[in-house]
């Protein structure tokens, strides 16, 4: 097959090179291999839990906490399936995060990024483990305790009931029951102590498994494992869809088949706007200053320096959802007051007016956080002062930071704009349709989907490329 070496390879040349390739293709068969491990383990049932209660409980409980929803869809499911791999990759990202928030915080491992090189990325990613350990320690705790508030967990073949009682401070508190009598807490330590060893191990295999894939296979592997999570859960929401529209379709009802369609192109829309902006960046002009090289002097070069539309990817929305899911948190686990719980399920609502105007406010400030621990506009002021390079018609040092920071806080304010309107949509549409079978695979689920999606292709095309040049010296 004949192809030039300054195009992008055509799909056709892709799949020949992944099937015949033996390097790309072996880390092709890890990927994949190590992904339906992690998936596989997520249905290896934790002990000493009645299924079908857990079941119930957690039906309810999606519906009084959506972010209870959103985080069953980034484990796959493992939540509500209480799998040995329920955590999946969760602690280990928010390890990560901290870390990110920290090298700002901290000089020294502010440091260890900048000054260190690979030795200091090295400690780094083992800061992050640790941290990554002490964190799923602490999740599968939380984790345990909420299963027994259930009322799921079998003791000595028995189930522990759990009913709430009102302190006199007016919290809530909790109160075990076994065959209707009032026992200890202390009975339910050997379940949590079993619960957390099972899930702490489970979570640092899947983080094993998420480095493996990065070091060894195709793309980044704890992006993956979140894209395969989001992705296992589409086959049963088609199913659904299917189901309910030839139900509809039988007793002559349209609405549903418009509505179906409607989403759908949706979207479709959504995707083409996602990969556009993903895509997008603002490319600032850069020229490098001559250079004299012994008798030779070498021109100016002109490249670019770019600056991404949406800095924060997917992270404004995650934290904006955080912060709203607190309210509905307090007032269903913790606070007993009629106005307090009565304002939060009439105002804090998803779709409410009080609830979207909040969203898109977080989405906004949470963006600009984050678009400031990315990019530090003096720093690349300072670097492309020490490399000799300048942007035209802006002097070096101070005011180059300035204008990057003034150019950074436009593209900023237009992503924060573009992440709000793709969370809205699909809250408008499904509520203006009579389809639900999709709820959870919103904006949060296209953006993850869509973002790997376009970088595990991209470094394809790379390992593509490399075989190719290789193929041009032999």
């Amino acid at each position: 097959m004949v192809v030039s070496r300054d195009k992008t390879p055509s799909a056709q040349e892709t799949v020949t090179q992944m099937a015949q390739a033996p390097g790309l293709r072996g880390r092709l068969l890890v990927t994949i291999g190590m992904l339906i491990l992690v998936r596989l383990g997520i249905y290896l049932p934790l002990p000493s839990i009645d299924r079908a209660v857990f079941a119930n409980f957690i039906k309810l409980s999606q519906g009084n906490n959506p972010f209870l929803g959103l985080l069953d869809t980034f484990s796959g499911g493992g939540f509500s399936a209480l799998g040995i791999f329920a955590l999946g990759i969760l602690p280990y990202i928010n390890a990560s995060i901290i870390l990110q928030l920290l090298t700002v915080a901290v000089p020294s491992l502010e440091d260890l990024q900048k000054n260190e090189g690979e030795a200091g990325r090295r400690k780094i990613s083992q800061i992050t483990r640790y941290v990554a350990l002490g964190w799923a320690l602490i999740q599968s705790t939380g984790l345990a305790w909420w299963v027994i508030t259930s009322g799921s967990v079998l003791v000595n073949g028995l189930p522990v009931a759990v009913q709430k009682a009102t302190t006199s401070a007016g919290f809530l508190g909790l109160e075990f029951l076994q065959g209707g009598n009032l026992v200890s807490p202390v009975i339910l330590l050997p379940f949590v102590l079993k619960t957390m060893l099972a899930l702490t191990a489970g979570s640092m295999f899947v983080m094993w498994v998420g480095e493996l894939v990065t070091e060894r296979g195709i793309g980044n592997g704890a992006s993956l494992l979140i894209f395969i999570n989001v992705v296992s859960r589409l086959p049963n929401s088609f199913n659904q869809t299917i189901q309910q529209t030839r139900a509809n379709v039988e007793s002559g009802d349209r609405n549903f088949v418009a509505g179906v369609i409607v989403l759908t192109l949706v979207f479709l829309a959504m995707i083409v706007a996602i990969v556009f902006v993903q895509e997008g960046a603002r490319r600032i002009p850069i020229i490098s200053a001559r250079r004299q090289v012994g008798r030779r002097q070498y021109l100016e070069k002109t490249s670019y320096l770019p600056l991404r539309l949406n800095q924060g990817g997917v992270m404004p929305i995650i934290f904006a959802s955080a912060m709203l899911a607190v309210p509905a948190t307090l007032a269903t686990q913790f606070i007993k007051n009629p106005a307090f719980s009565q304002f939060v399920a009439g105002y804090l609502r998803p779709g409410s007016w009080l609830y979207i105007v909040l969203e898109v406010v977080f989405i906004l400030f949470f963006s600009y956080f984050y678009s400031s621990l990315v990019v530090n506009p003096v720093d690349m002021s300072q670097n492309l002062k020490k490399m000799g390079a300048s942007v035209p018609g802006i002097r070096p040092g101070r005011a180059t930071s300035e204008y990057i920071e003034r150019v950074l806080n436009r593209l900023t304010f237009l992503g924060a704009v573009f992440l709000s309107i793709i969370v809205l949509v699909p809250t408008v549409v499904e509520s203006a349709t009579p389809v639900r079978t999709f709820q959870g695979l919103g904006a949060t689920s296209l953006l993850i989907v869509v973002g790997v999606a376009l970088e595990t292709a991209k470094q394809v095309q790379t390992y593509v490329i490399s075989q190719r040049y290789e193929g041009m010296v032999k």
